[in-house]
């Protein structure tokens, strides 16, 4: 029989082995570095999702084959958001607190990825969006959100560069804006699109909106087509663009459509149909028509392992795990406030959707291209600076 002095002893010694063990696990790993990938994998935005974690597996089976990060793997932790902003927080806490990642990629959308940034903030651990545009996503009225970064262009500079666009590529002087007004990603372009078009001159001659999930347009649009305008902008989402197109292309309506990176998705093909997609222009990260090296060798390769072309999701994706793998190299420690300095300092990195500088709000400066539609296929890139 063990007496209860012995009992004690065991007790104590086993739990001390377990702090011992658990202490293992995480980032904890000598040869491992764990990143959390939080996405919308299902729902209305799984498309943006899907494609971007495609982009983001390859650039880690990449680094993994060349001997990883500081001599560690890189090992995923993925989970689906469900494009669900209260999933996102919910799994972002989850990701920190069970799974011991030193960073979070994802989620694509701004709503979901602000949702996950107190979870950035309150346990020091860098967030990154390869495309949550919204302005507000880095800096807010409290200030600099120092822990949340991310490698694309805000909505600000995309709404100014397709204003821009509008008036020096297409001449155009009279706009209709037709907004996504349930959403911070539509209102914002929309905001700064009329801005600028009207700083250069022109007229927006009529606005209206919808809401997300919406599908019938033919009221907004009949109204429209009564309407003189050169060009609408249509700044949300391929669920609703996609049938916006389709239905004002039905009622004669064959002006330019002008709007933004959330038209980029394979299913924006399959609710407008080919014949739709005619005179469509959209901002985005990155085009398959540019013939940098670099650029062919990210296609190359992805379609090799997805047979498939890879869109702008995919390619920030890439680019994403490429700027915290830099990161981390440069901190030379997963250290979350080491990592985020590290971050923050990155200047000129090539990738392939851009060179990358993080500017003094967390934001990517680098160039935006303007893809242009014919029959549903891309027909024209024309890169545009910030400036």
């Amino acid at each position: 029989m063990i007496s209860m002095k012995k009992m004690f002893a065991l007790i104590l010694v086993f739990g001390l082995m377990a702090g011992v063990l658990a202490g293992c696990g995480g980032t904890a790993s000598s040869d491992e570095i764990k990143i959390g990938i939080n996405y919308e994998l299902s729902g209305g935005v799984a498309s943006y999702g899907q494609s971007s974690v495609d982009g983001i597996m390859l650039a880690i089976e990449e680094i993994n084959a060349a001997g990883g990060v500081n001599g560690k793997k890189i090992v995923p932790v993925q989970v689906d958001n469900k494009s669900d902003q209260a999933e996102a927080n919910t799994l972002a806490n989850k990701l920190v607190a069970q799974e011991k990642v030193v960073a979070i990629l994802g989620p694509a959308t701004s709503g979901a990825f602000k949702a996950q940034a107190p979870v950035a903030q309150q346990n020091k651990i860098p967030v990154i969006s390869g495309s949550a545009t919204d302005d507000s996503v880095t800096v807010d009225e409290t200030g600099l959100k120092d822990y949340v970064f991310r490698i694309c262009y805000t909505d600000s500079v995309q709404g100014a560069a397709m204003a821009n666009f509008a008036s020096d590529n297409l001449s155009a002087t009279k706009a209709v804006i037709i907004q996504d007004s349930s959403s911070d990603y539509g209102k914002g372009l929309a905001s700064n699109f009329k801005r600028v078009f009207t700083e250069n001159g022109g007229t927006i001659v009529g606005e209206e909106s919808y809401v997300a999930k919406e599908t019938d347009f033919n009221a907004i649009l009949t109204k429209i087509a009564a309407m003189d305008f050169d060009v609408i902008y249509l700044p949300g989402y391929y669920e609703e663009a996609g049938l916006i197109i389709k239905q004002a292309r039905a009622l004669g309506i064959d002006a330019p459509i002008l709007g933004a990176d959330g038209f980029d998705s394979p299913t924006l093909l399959d609710l407008a149909g080919a014949s739709a997609l005619t005179e469509v222009y959209f901002t985005n990260h990155y085009s398959s028509l540019e013939q940098d090296p670099a650029v062919l060798e990210f296609i190359e390769n992805f379609k090799t392992k997805y047979n498939r072309e890879p869109d702008a999701f995919a390619a920030l994706g890439y680019d994403m795990v490429y700027f915290l793998a830099d990161g981390l190299k440069r901190a030379d420690s997963t250290n979350g406030t080491a990592l985020r300095d590290a971050l923050a300092a990155t200047k000129d990195l090539a990738g392939v959707t851009g060179a990358v500088t993080v500017d003094e709000n967390h934001n990517a400066v680098k160039s935006i291209v303007v893809l242009g539609l014919e029959n549903g296929e891309q027909a024209s890139a024309v890169r545009v600076s910030q400036d």
